[in-house]
């Protein structure tokens, strides 16, 4: 009964670490209060960039036939495809066994592929106690992404499309920064 215990206690704790884990949410959640003007309209900037876009150009011919060439029968279904080209690939978002309604939540380079996973930090309260400097992003999941974060898929590796990447000249492109307040 002794080993029963702490076996039993060493599962429970990975339960509870499991359980602590960040989840993908999916964009319509950031959607939701990343809309608004008054806040900059990330969701509206996000929608107009090659990231909303990113799925859907898996379904181009041009796609296909360099799949075809690479051995790939399908780049909507290949994992060395989806893994930039989706959020949270092999990670809780996107999943080639999911069913079809759960991986449209993830189609596309989406706010969590850059910030991380959202079930922590997208709570109203949890993003104004950031903002204000009370909360700590980390302790939330929330990433402000680096150039490495970045490099994960703009790489040159693997990449048949890959185009010289610039880190500061594309950040700036993607950029959807919330406007300061205007004191008065």
């Amino acid at each position: 009964m002794r080993r029963v215990v702490p076996i039993l206690a060493v599962f429970l704790l990975i339960g509870v670490a499991d359980a602590q884990k960040f989840k993908y949410v999916g964009v319509k959640k950031c959607k939701t209060c990343h809309k608004k003007e008054k806040i900059g309209n990330q969701y509206g900037k996000w929608l107009e960039s090659p990231h909303a876009k990113a799925f859907e150009s898996l379904k181009s011919d041009t796609a296909k036939k360099v799949a075809a060439q690479l051995g790939i029968d399908d780049p909507t279904k290949s994992e060395r495809c989806l893994r930039c080209h989706t959020t949270g690939f092999g990670e809780g978002g996107y999943d080639l066994n999911a069913s079809a309604e759960h991986n449209a939540k993830f189609e596309g380079v989406q706010c969590e592929a850059c910030h991380g996973p959202g079930s922590a930090y997208r709570k109203l309260k949890v993003m104004k106690g950031i903002a204000a400097g009370k909360l700590d992003p980390n302790d939330y999941g929330l990433i402000y992404p680096k150039e490495e974060d970045c490099r994960r898929c703009h790489t040159p590796e693997d990449n048949p499309f890959y185009k010289e990447f610039n880190f500061d000249e594309f950040f700036e492109k993607i950029a959807h920064p919330v406007p300061e307040k205007k004191e008065g």
